[in-house]
């Protein structure tokens, strides 16, 4: 039997690398591959020396990783991590606990984006990380559009993964108090663009 060749040291040396990047992330393997923009096969080939990433991905991978582990030690939701809870919430029918894990994340991004406290950290590419499916079509645009909305208003460019199209079908939760007409009436125009339907008001605070 054929023995598979042992990477060379420069090989050996992005393997391991990648391999910190992966663990500090807190996220799987799986998920962190989805973060960084690649596909979950494809990190293995990385991480086994069958392929060579470009040194763009490992920069982007170290940084990113580095962006997750210091929004965790502060208790900061990332994109990816607020995904989960909302997923999580969504399969125990827990709908209002979905919305709350939403806008917390995107005041969490908020505050990574404007609080002074977090200048000198790069805490940011915690939301740069692409999220996992929420399980609702809905739930991921929204989002998406609210991660992008907090980036555009502190004058950042918005990640690639919030940048959406219109959904194909208009997305509007049922409302305890306002009809279908108000809703649409006060949904801000932003998201009015995204056929996504949900009044301001509701998207205040967490």
């Amino acid at each position: 039997m054929v023995q598979p060749q042992k990477p060379d040291r420069d090989t050996q040396e992005v393997i391991d690398a990648l391999g910190r990047s992966v663990a500090i992330s807190g996220l799987s393997q799986a998920a962190f591959a989805r973060a960084v923009g690649t596909s979950a096969p494809r990190m293995s080939t990385y991480l086994r020396g069958a392929t060579r990433p470009s040194a763009w991905f490992c920069a982007r991978a170290n940084r990113l990783a580095k962006a997750l582990a210091d929004a965790d030690e502060r208790r900061l939701m990332s994109a990816p991590e607020t995904a989960t809870d909302i997923r999580r919430a969504l399969r125990a029918g827990k709908r209002a606990w979905a919305w709350r894990m939403l806008l917390q994340g995107r005041d969490h991004l908020r505050l990574m984006l404007t609080d002074t406290a977090y200048a000198d950290l790069d805490l940011t590419g915690s939301w740069e990380a692409v999220p996992g499916p929420t399980g609702d079509t809905g739930f991921d645009a929204l989002l998406a559009a609210l991660a992008s909305h907090e980036f555009e208003k502190a004058g950042h460019l918005a990640p690639e993964w919030t940048q959406i199209e219109p959904l194909d079908e208009e997305w509007q939760p049922p409302h305890p108090f306002l009809s279908p007409e108000r809703v649409v009436d006060r949904t801000p125009l932003w998201l009015r663009r995204l056929r996504i339907y949900v009044p301001e008001r509701d998207l205040a605070t967490a």
